[in-house]
């Protein structure tokens, strides 16, 4: 029987990539000191040669070939849990585990997850939207391991996605609410910058009023924090300073908030005021009246998702960008305006 052949050294890595020891480590630890572009083709050798770094790591990488990272914005909320739900039920059956991080909708939070995650030489990837840091895209896209954006929808994903058009949703909404006669109209988001999937949203529902009907849409971005609260505060903002006839939120548990504050402040929805939401998250089906929102197929993207990731890890070819359909559900938070 052959001599089993001895396990990589840092000098070995070292040597096929022309570069000093010092600069492998750093690498792999995924701290400063090295170009984007160096520290890839390190970690890139450094798989081939199946090196690992100490015996702590030794135990993390012998199960690396099935580990998958995910990086989600937050944990708070359905709307993150449902997608994870269905990613993991996925990738548990078929195998592979998962380690999860959250970045708060920080991009260097997200960049710093992916740095160290690349150093434990995953088989794959998931990203929650497209908001990345330009050094995450590049480091990624050097990076042999296949990546998965999900949550959000573009034609140019790092490598595939699986997701929704936000903008079209925006749209959606408020093609529902020029139809109902609404015309003065107003959202309720996190604050400018915090989620761009709202920036997108809102973005989709002023295309609309300023193309139909020439009118603005006002916004209220309250501090981030409880969705409950945010909805609350900001229609308290709008109520204080404008007179929308409609209300649109950026989810459904922010409409709650909105319709709180109207009942606390003695209107009536829909005769005096429309609220539409977002996401027909659980807490929609037991309202009192059935809100107007719109149905995301979260579960469905996570199985998605993680299906076409599993095959890009096993080579066979998938879509690149699959977009997941949308639906308008017109509820009893909205009506036709009479003149």
């Amino acid at each position: 029987m052959g001599r089993a052949r001895s396990p990589a050294k840092i000098e070995d890595v070292a040597a096929r990539a022309g570069v000093s020891i010092m600069s492998v480590s750093r690498a792999i630890r995924g701290v400063e000191g090295v170009s984007e572009k160096t520290r890839a083709e390190i970690l890139k050798i450094a798989r081939d040669m199946k090196y690992v770094p100490n015996s702590n790591a030794r135990s993390l990488a012998v199960a690396n070939s099935n580990l998958i990272g995910i990086s989600l914005p937050t944990f708070a909320g359905e709307v993150f849990a449902d997608i994870l739900n269905g990613m993991r039920r996925t990738l548990d059956s078929a195998g592979y585990s998962s380690v999860i991080d959250t970045t708060e909708y920080n991009p260097d939070a997200e960049l710093n997850w992916v740095r160290r995650l690349l150093s434990w030489q995953p088989a794959g990837i998931i990203l929650t939207g497209l908001d990345h840091k330009s050094e995450t895209v590049e480091l990624l896209r050097a990076s042999p391991i296949p990546v998965l954006e999900i949550w959000d929808h573009t034609d140019h994903p790092i490598d595939i996605c699986v997701g929704i058009d936000h903008f079209k949703a925006g749209q959606m909404i408020g093609a529902h609410a020029v139809a109902m006669g609404y015309k003065r109209p107003a959202f309720v988001s996190a604050p400018r910058g915090h989620d761009t999937r709202a920036d997108a949203r809102l973005a989709g529902l002023r295309t609309v009023f300023s193309q139909d009907m020439a009118v603005p849409v006002l916004s209220a971005r309250p501090d981030a924090g409880n969705s409950f609260a945010t909805g609350f505060d900001g229609t308290a903002q709008l109520l204080d300073t404008a007179a929308p006839d409609i209300i649109c939120y950026l989810n459904d548990h922010m409409a709650f908030g909105g319709l709180m504050c109207c009942q606390k402040r003695g209107l009536s929805v829909p005769e005096d005021i429309g609220i539409a939401g977002f996401n027909q998250l659980d807490l929609a089906s037991v309202l009192p009246k059935k809100l107007t929102t719109v149905r995301t197929l979260r579960r469905l993207m996570g199985i998605t998702g993680a299906t076409n990731l599993l095959a890009r890890i096993n080579g066979v070819a998938v879509e690149k960008s699959k977009p997941l359909p949308l639906e308008l559900i017109p509820g009893e938070t909205t009506r036709p305006q009479t003149s």
